[in-house]
């Protein structure tokens, strides 16, 4: 081609072709990623499925604490369940969003295509995706220990949706006002108390007239719940209901009002 010659003109396509993909498609990836984080960390693994299992398989075979009459695994298994929600949806949520915030990546998340209200979405899903692994082994051992569930699921089924909702939006609130050491240790505090003092293990009638306002918060309104479902084939509590929804509509409301993206 001699020189002065003009270049033929392309007319063909590019792949990839440039753009952002489908909101959808980002939230999928996202949540895989997301997903794969969570189980890869070993403490959150031992937050999420050691800690719960080893509680579920010890109180259930070794008679420490007075459950009341019938097996313990019945009175057992529904708190350990909400205490697996609350492991996930907040203990582990709340320090792996608060140590991403002080590291930056929510920052570059934030300036990505990807948007904050999908990021915040893809890690719910990813909660949900490892909720339902959790519940899945718990109930295994479970039913290996004994246990005898009664009840309908969807009554289960929509208190453990509003108890993810009410925990998810407190861990939200945690990480994103806090500095990510004291998310740390905030997160694991709570985390114990709750596990002593919310009808996880030992029955709220133990706690005496403190039993009435412990039954107020979210874990005990999720393992009181469960428990009259599985335990005692009741209907659908509403009372526990309200309750984790009013948390909920508390915990997403303020920190999505709150929350500091660096």
């Amino acid at each position: 081609m001699s020189a002065g010659t003009p270049l033929p003109k392309s007319t063909g396509t590019y792949s990839p072709r440039p753009g952002a993909a489908p909101v959808g498609r980002m939230i999928a990836a996202q949540t895989a990623l997301e997903t794969r984080m969570l189980l890869r960390n070993g403490e959150q693994l031992l937050l999420t499925v050691i800690i719960p299992s080893l509680l579920l398989v010890l109180f259930s075979t070794v008679d420490v604490v007075d459950t009341g009459a019938g097996k313990s695994v019945d009175f057992l298994a529904p708190g350990v369940l909400a205490l697996a929600v609350m492991s996930t949806a907040f203990t582990g949520q709340a320090i792996a969003t608060g140590f991403e915030r002080r590291y930056g990546v929510l920052k570059r998340l934030g300036a990505s295509p990807l948007p904050r209200w999908a990021l915040m979405t893809a890690k719910t899903l990813s909660v949900l995706v490892t909720e339902v692994l959790q519940v899945a082994l718990l109930t295994a051992i479970a039913l290996a220990l004994g246990w005898s569930p009664h009840g309908n699921p969807l009554s289960v089924l929509l208190l453990l949706v509003l108890g993810t909702a009410a925990f998810s939006g407190l861990g939200l609130l945690m990480a994103g006002t806090l500095r990510a050491e004291a998310t740390l240790a905030a997160a694991n505090l709570v985390f114990l108390l709750l596990l002593v003092g919310g009808g996880v293990i030992v029955p709220l009638e133990k706690f005496g007239a403190a039993g009435d306002v412990l039954a107020l918060l979210p874990i005990s309104a999720l393992s009181d719940g469960l428990r009259d479902v599985l335990q005692g084939g009741a209907p659908m509590p509403w009372g526990d209901a309200l309750i984790l929804a009013v948390w909920a509509v508390l915990g997403l409301g303020t920190a999505a009002k709150f929350f500091r993206w660096e």
